[in-house]
């Protein structure tokens, strides 16, 4: 069995979490609420990891021996065959696991798409995009809600927001964050042309309140209007629709699917808030030079995956070059693979 202490960082996790039981043993140690949650938060993550791996160093140990005393019992052996292969997948459940350990990894995820140039056929792969992450997260057991939803003139959509609720959202979406760029014949073109479409894909954690974002009342303008599309009559007869602009930084965030005005506006403003703390983890990131082949990523035109449906059939990841030629189940929003190879990349590159 190869070290898994070494690879999971055990020696170190263990310091990290004897260093914050010290500090949670402490009698002060609730004066500053925020802080004391943070850690106790963080101390929940190190032991479970670490439980985890001992438990899964003992199943190993444990089937060591049965593979000994299977050498001349048949009976035996089946049922070593039967019991790798779920290990095996454990195994690689808990390096996926320890891979997010970021500060944000564990929290809920805010994820927006947004539709390229190119009129109904960038809103139709946005709403193409919306069923595959949909469906992604009906396959892992996640809630989602849409925050804001509008939809396209003539198909597809204009905007769509989702909250997504569940354990390692945001660290597993993150991975989906960029340009998206599809080919295929078009279904609007009557000359039945190939058209190549784009749209991106934000994503961004929830904050919660353990995290200040300082907002100036003054840097916002706040804009009421009528919301469209789906909602019901209440919704289209009404302004409680809500527009947040900050103007300092340009981000502009709206909400519409909520029926009470003063909902969405307190939705908006989560909306914010998620998206202005972000940027400052972005900044914060780029200062230790850590985010410039992420800006390339997510920058307009550096797509970070092409899904071809002609002339060929396949799905491209252009930053680990992983390939899958199943497009149909793609779509149908089996992404895991691409995810899990991103996370992996990413965590071999910091090594």
């Amino acid at each position: 069995m190869r070290d898994f202490g070494g690879y999971f960082d055990l020696e170190n996790k263990v310091k990290e979490k004897q260093k914050l039981q010290e500090e949670a043993s402490s009698p002060n140690f609730w004066d500053d609420t925020k802080r004391a949650r943070k850690v106790s938060k963080r101390l929940t993550f190190l032991e479970n990891i670490i439980k985890k791996f001992h438990d899964l160093k003992d199943r190993y140990d444990d089937l060591e021996e049965l593979a000994m005393l299977a050498e001349d019992d048949e009976d035996m052996q089946a049922e070593l065959q039967e019991m790798v292969p779920a290990l095996k997948k454990e195994v690689e459940h808990i390096e996926l696991e320890n891979m997010l350990s970021g500060e944000d990894d564990d929290k809920n995820a805010i994820l927006s798409i947004h539709p390229g140039a190119g009129g109904t056929e960038s809103q139709d792969w946005a709403e193409i995009l919306l069923r595959m992450y949909t469906r992604w997260m009906d396959k892992n057991d996640y809630e989602y809600k849409e925050l804001n939803f509008m939809k396209g003139e003539e198909a597809g959509i204009k905007d769509v927001t989702l909250q997504v609720k569940g354990e390692y959202a945001y660290g597993y979406l993150k991975a989906e964050a960029g340009i998206h760029r599809l080919v295929r014949i078009s279904p609007f073109d009557s000359n039945q042309r190939r058209h190549t479409s784009f749209a991106s894909v934000f994503v961004y954690p929830e904050i919660d309140d353990t995290i200040e974002v300082d907002i100036d009342e003054n840097d916002l303008r706040i804009d009421t209007y009528r919301a469209s599309g789906a909602g019901g009559q209440h919704v289209n007869k009404t302004e409680s629709a809500i527009r947040i602009i900050h103007e300092p930084t340009g981000i502009k965030v709206q909400c519409q699917n909520e029926r009470s005005q003063h909902k969405n506006k307190d939705t908006a403003m989560k909306l914010l808030k998620a998206r202005l703390y972000q940027k400052k983890k972005e900044e914060r990131e780029k200062e230790r030079n850590k985010m410039e082949n992420n800006k390339k990523d997510i920058a307009w035109g550096n797509q970070i995956r092409s899904y071809v449906f002609h002339p060929y059939r396949k799905v491209k990841d252009h930053r680990t070059n992983l390939e899958e030629g199943n497009v149909d189940a793609v779509m149908d929003g089996d992404i895991d693979k691409f995810i899990k190879t991103f996370l992996l990349q990413n965590q071999n590159n910091k090594e």
